[in-house]
């Protein structure tokens, strides 16, 4: 029996040999064995529940921060979309957005409404989801400063609201249970002129485009910083791949950025493996000069190709 012949029924959608180098900002990567596109949370609820426990199942936002390798994705992609993209102002100075939302498109929303707070999100690549994942920030603020719940689902089907706190939040951190996907949260706004919102967001898109290369095929920061924001003598990644060389380092049709040496650049032609294998190189200039493990920001996903 094949894979797909496996899986429940659902009003969403199926597809099978899923390319996904092109929905990737790093544009590399082997197929999804089946990608599934959920029609809303209750038809999520009933996949997670109703398939067997043995089939894989991996959830894939904008692709912003993963890296899917060469070989593909066994088992089930999820990508949330459609209804999952959703904004919505609530009473109390709150805006609710789907864990599919684009950052930048929340930002959008909370400005219009007039609801400072959540100014840096502009700053973000990726979703709602990746963003309460890993508790995403920019410029000395994260997710976890303006967030007030979530909503997500877990591997047995059941529907799960949840507090700041019981997620433990750290830097770039979040102790959710792995097997929890998030379908959307709330997060606390402040109320503020949209004009000033909106300066304040052109000033963060300002920043980025003169120190980030966004316009070329990469995933944002490679690596976290091995010290949380506000440490004294904070170490930054960049800074330490700098140190060892990393600037411009290429492997194939991969390299670090030499505007930011912390972003990973795909000049076109490069595997995962080549992005992989760059990051690799570096983290073991870095542990040997400087004994320190760079932790990967970048999410590897996938087998590797045979």
């Amino acid at each position: 029996m094949s894979l797909i012949e496996r899986l429940p029924t659902v009003r969403g959608k199926y597809i099978e040999h899923a390319p996904l180098k092109d929905v990737t900002w790093l544009r590399v990567g082997g197929p999804a064995d089946v990608m599934y596109l959920p029609a809303d949370e209750a038809d999520l609820s009933r996949f997670l529940a109703e398939t067997p426990d043995d089939i894989p199942v991996h959830v894939l936002g904008a692709g912003s921060n993963t890296l899917v390798r060469d070989g593909g994705i066994r088992g089930v992609v999820i990508r949330l979309a459609g209804p999952f993209a959703r904004t919505e102002v609530l009473e109390g100075n709150r805006l609710k957005a789907g864990a599919g939302a684009l950052d930048k498109m929340v930002a959008k929303a909370a400005a219009k409404a007039g609801l400072s707070g959540m100014e840096y999100l502009v700053g973000v690549p990726g979703t709602i989801g990746g963003a309460l994942r890993m508790n995403a920030g920019c410029y000395d603020q994260e997710t976890k400063d303006v967030v007030v719940s979530v909503r997500a689902i877990d591997r047995l089907g059941r529907i799960i609201e949840a507090s700041p706190e019981e997620l433990n939040y750290s830097y770039r951190h979040c102790e959710a249970p792995e097997d929890w996907i998030f379908t959307s949260a709330v997060f606390q706004g402040t109320p503020d002129e949209p004009t000033a919102i909106e300066a304040r967001m052109n000033g963060i898109t300002e920043r980025r485009e003169g120190t980030q290369p966004i316009r070329e095929k990469t995933s944002g920061s490679t690596f976290a910083n091995p010290d949380a924001p506000g440490t004294p003598n904070q170490r930054r990644s960049w800074q330490l791949i700098d140190s060892v060389g990393g600037r411009g380092y290429r492997v194939g049709g991969a390299f670090f950025s030499e505007q930011h040496c912390n972003f990973l650049i795909n000049d076109g032609t490069a595997t995962a493996a080549d992005l992989e294998q760059v990051g690799e190189d570096v983290r073991a200039r870095v542990k040997e000069k400087h004994g320190v493990d760079l932790r990967w920001e970048v999410k590897r996903v996938g087998e590797p190709q045979e």
